[in-house]
């Protein structure tokens, strides 16, 4: 058995009782058995990289799925009233938190923002419920790098009358994602780094 599959065969530590602190750190595990890769990789952003990290690998697993879905339901402020993502790295991401705010008694809907404008029907940039004017949404990542993904989701949104003022990922590459939030005015919450993710890797491996 491997520690990836020996992990996820012990429900308990994945169960919706499970205390937050536990759920990072198993999360964690997940990334580092799953998503991260070492090699030579182009990244969507153009630049070249040493390491490559397919957060769809955990976002679309059930135990990752849940697990991303608490924490960062835990991390959103009181008064959010939906969450949002660029397609198509944030599709699962919106929708766990969503499913997951329903057993908080606290629904959120979710929100997917499409890179080109649907070309029939009502021709829109974003899928989802209808949400009144200066609704206040939080746009989720996967994996932050330069930072711009995020931002155009961001910008959709408020093209589309709703406030947002929040950007939360999974994980920060430390490439500049950050800084540019902040210029933009942007508050930003990343669940882990691109250092804590390597030494997780690095212990384990």
């Amino acid at each position: 058995m491997t520690y990836s599959t020996e992990i996820l065969s012990q429900s308990n530590i994945w169960a919706g009782t499970a205390d937050l602190t536990t759920l990072r750190h198993n999360l964690l595990d997940l990334f580092c058995q799953l998503a991260y890769k070492e090699g030579d990789f182009v990244l969507s952003s153009g630049q070249r990289s040493s390491y490559y990290i397919n957060g769809k690998q955990v976002t679309l697993h059930p135990q990752g799925a849940l697990a991303v879905g608490r924490l960062l339901f835990s991390l959103l402020p009181e008064d959010t009233q939906a969450v949002a993502g660029l397609t198509l790295g944030a599709d699962p991401m919106v929708t766990a938190v969503s499913v997951v705010s329903v057993y908080e008694n606290r629904p959120i809907p979710a929100l997917i923002i499409r890179k080109e404008a649907k070309g029939h029907g009502t021709k829109a940039y974003i899928e989802g419920p209808s949400l009144p004017e200066g609704a206040k949404v939080v746009v989720l990542e996967d994996v932050v790098t330069t930072g711009q993904s995020a931002l155009k989701a961001v910008e959709r949104l408020r093209d589309a009358g709703y406030s947002v003022s929040e950007v939360i990922s999974l994980i920060d590459r430390l490439q500049g994602g950050a800084e540019l939030y902040q210029a933009s005015g942007l508050r930003f919450q990343t669940l882990f780094s691109i250092t804590e993710i390597q030494e997780r890797y690095r212990q384990i491996n």
